[in-house]
């Protein structure tokens, strides 16, 4: 398409260097440090991803635009750095926009680009291939949205894109590329001048001097004080400040899923284990990087007991305060620049949690990880889930480098309380919408953004939504081990159908094996029936590297309806009579 739109040019401007779309977003992107593309090639953009493969940038070419754009924004998390998804029009459009949206709400950095059919076409609705109006539906799902039309704005265009990902509270935008942008021509020095490389996309956000001496005082009057680390805490890769902070507090803290291995999850300062007693028993409780939303019974209600809370909540967005209870405390600025001034306004003398208050926690922590115990050292064939998690969390204590992504619902839910994390960002799951689908993309992006080994525990319906990115694992030799709970269902593979023949609407394939789906690929593929033999087969797919599918036989009735949170499922009322 290049070669084409040069060759048309007059002769005496064909004599001019020039560049054209194609190459003016390359550019771009390299610029500002944006390296790797994750995608489904196809009209119009496949010429520019064999453009941007043969210009050094890094294309990893998916098998549906929805797991791509999963890619892109778990990438988002990991880096700081927006990850880029490049789809195609209308339906790939819409394929990506379930993962753009998903990267806003869990205000993860991503930049979803896609070509569009030409703007005259579109506006009088005459029918171009795959038309369709993407930045008027994109504006609805995501933080924000721009159209390029005109070569010489390609660099605003992504530097605004860019800077809107990762500023503020980090969130997906949309980049709208006409399919005649790419092929537009410029001099190649005007070119190059309209690009822009985008300064300080982040800058730091400082905590008034108020808002920390308010916060300090109210954390230092609490007599059962709590400290819950969100997801926001990992991203903000503030790491030795915040470890440091908790631990001069004194306070017991709850790791959100993906706040899990800020500090260790076996540290004694952890309550992970129990949950149910410190949010139900503290007086004030410090939010760092979490949200007061369902995850956690939105600040109210039986979960929390009825003593009194204060809260105390740093968010780099004020609109995020007092969303569902009063915050008496609100810190406002990115996390990384109030923790250190929080530790600052803490000086030599702070005073630690009171001693009673830690020794309760701690106690009914011990209880808790005494009782379970046992039943993740069984080694029952079938399997149960306890059974199996307990093999997954010795691989990871043993493993605390390899990253874990995890969904599912019963898969999801437990292994979440008993797969220990060490290290931060390593654990990475379904986030805030509680999403099924992630698995595979996040696999992919997280083998390939930090080039460590991957542990995929997934449930078997969960699977099912990004299964057929095991041949794009295969396909770039990534080191990805995915473990799949296989118990024939959704939650239980029990269910039966009283009305007719057939299945269940929960129900799977009887003794599927997935594991040959890897096979067919050239990776390894191993079933397993025992913890013993799943022990065996995850340590070998991560000492060899090669991507490898262990099918699980789990017990089809082991699992519970909707997991742990079948309160949000509702009930028929003629069942309930």
């Amino acid at each position: 398409m290049a070669d084409a739109a040069l060759a048309k040019k007059p002769a005496a401007e064909a004599e001019q260097d020039l560049t054209d779309g194609f190459n003016l977003i390359i550019d771009a992107l390299k610029l500002n440090g944006l390296t790797t593309i994750y995608g489904v090639p196809g009209i119009p953009i496949t010429d520019f991803g064999r453009m941007a493969q043969a210009a050094g940038l890094r294309v990893i070419s998916f098998r549906h635009e929805q797991n791509a754009g999963y890619a892109a924004s778990i990438a988002g998390f990991l880096t700081k750095k927006p990850g880029i998804c490049l789809t195609v029009s209308a339906p790939g459009f819409l394929n990506g926009l379930t993962a753009l949206a998903h990267a806003t709400t869990n205000c993860f950095p991503m930049i979803l680009i896609s070509g569009s059919s030409e703007r005259e076409v579109v506006d009088l609705q005459q029918g171009d291939y795959e038309e369709m109006d993407q930045l008027a539906v994109a504006k609805t799902m995501c933080k924000a949205a721009f159209r390029v039309l005109h070569a010489q704005d390609i660099g605003i265009g992504i530097a605004r894109a860019i800077r809107a990902a990762v500023s503020g509270r980090p969130g997906g935008v949309y980049l709208d590329l006409p399919a005649k942008l790419f092929g537009q021509v410029m001099d190649t020095q005007k070119g190059k001048q309209s690009l822009v490389k985008v300064i300080d996309a982040a800058p730091a956000q400082i905590p008034s001097k108020d808002s920390i001496k308010r916060a300090l005082d109210l954390l230092k009057s609490a007599k059962k004080p709590l400290i819950i680390l969100g997801k926001g805490a990992a991203y903000a890769q503030a790491d030795d400040a915040i470890r440091e902070f908790v631990e001069k507090s004194g306070a017991p803290f709850l790791p959100m899923s993906m706040g899990k291995g800020l500090l260790p999850d076996t540290h004694p300062q952890c309550a992970g284990a129990a949950r149910s007693t410190v949010l139900k028993d503290s007086d004030v409780v410090m939010l760092i990087g979490a949200r007061l939303n369902w995850l956690l019974s939105h600040g109210k209600g039986k979960a929390w007991g009825e003593a009194p809370k204060k809260f105390i909540q740093i968010d780099i967005e004020p609109k995020e305060m007092d969303s569902n209870v009063e915050i008496v405390a609100p810190v406002v600025g990115d996390i990384g620049s109030c923790v250190s001034a929080l530790l600052d306004g803490m000086g030599a003398k702070w005073t630690s949690a009171p001693a009673d208050w830690s020794k309760t926690v701690s106690t009914k922590r011990d209880e808790n990880v005494a009782k379970m115990a046992p039943r993740l050292m069984n080694n029952n064939v079938p399997m149960d889930y306890h059974g199996a998690l307990g093999v997954l969390r010795t691989i990871i204590k043993e493993r605390p480098d390899a990253i874990l992504v995890n969904e599912g619902a019963n898969t999801l839910d437990l292994a979440r309380g008993i797969i220990d994390m060490y290290q931060p960002r390593k654990r990475i799951d379904v986030g805030t919408w509680g999403i099924m689908g992630i698995g595979m993309g996040y696999s992919i992006a997280a083998a390939i953004e930090t080039g460590k080994p991957v542990l995929a525990v997934e449930g078997d319906s969960a699977f099912g939504f990004s299964g057929m990115e095991v041949e794009t694992i295969a396909r770039y030799k990534l080191p990805v081990c995915i473990v799949i709970f296989n118990n024939d269902g959704i939650y239980r593979g029990t269910d039966t159908n009283s009305a007719g023949s057939d299945p269940a609407t929960t129900v799977f394939v009887k003794g599927a094996r997935y594991d040959m789906m890897m096979e067919a690929f050239g990776g390894v593929g191993v079933n397993v029936t025992s913890p013993d033999e799943l022990k065996r087969a995850v340590n070998a797919a991560m000492d060899s590297g090669k991507p490898t599918l262990i099918n699980a036989v789990i017990d089809p009735a082991a699992g519970s309806e909707s997991g742990r949170i079948g309160n949000l499922n509702p009930q028929s009322a003629l069942k309930k009579k």
